[in-house]
């Protein structure tokens, strides 16, 4: 695009328009509130007095005011009830830890479960997160009573049934004390 002295621009990424008051070899100087900015060819877009059209009958200020940051919404977010504190749930239900579970013995079932029962709760003790729930269903009990002794060796870790209204009968929430 052609510029001349005297041209109304407007600077594509930016809110910035001006008059152009010299041209260098591939810059063009703007004028914007008496100071002087020089952008390349590309940057610009010359703004004529009646509204310039290009596709679809849009002009270029309804496109600069498309590209101007919209004005946020205030949402209002729902406080958590302070009775029941935040807790990070991990499933450990066979079916959501891999995809083909029809080959695995049963030791092999509850071995994964309990490294990934163990994982979590090493994840949540290095990240400093005060508890978690883990959902380990209802079945025989042998995955409840497993972790109940795998928890019960941390000295800085309590546990007990998790809210049954929230995940049933099938979990366990897990305290982490901080200050240990």
């Amino acid at each position: 695009m052609n510029f001349e002295k005297g041209d109304k621009v407007a600077v594509l990424d930016d809110d910035i328009t001006g008059f152009v008051t010299g041209i260098k070899k591939d810059k063009i100087v703007v004028n914007v509130d008496d100071f002087e900015l020089e952008f390349n060819t590309s940057e610009l877009i010359k703004i004529a007095d009646e509204p310039a059209r290009f596709f679809a009958n849009v002009s270029v200020q309804q496109v600069l005011a498309e590209k101007a940051d919209p004005k946020r919404k205030h949402v209002v977010k729902d406080k958590a009830s302070k009775k029941e504190p935040f807790s990070i749930p991990y499933d450990l239900h066979i079916e959501k830890l891999v995809k083909d579970f029809s080959r695995m013995s049963n030791h092999d079932i509850l071995t994964i479960q309990l490294d990934t029962a163990r994982h979590h709760l090493e994840h949540a003790i290095r990240n400093r997160i005060p508890r978690i729930v883990l959902i380990h269903g209802v079945g025989e009990g042998v995955l409840k009573t497993e972790l109940d002794f795998m928890l019960s060796r941390y000295n800085n870790v309590t546990f007990e049934d998790a809210n049954y209204q929230k995940y049933g009968i099938g979990a366990t929430q897990v305290y982490i004390k901080q200050n240990v």
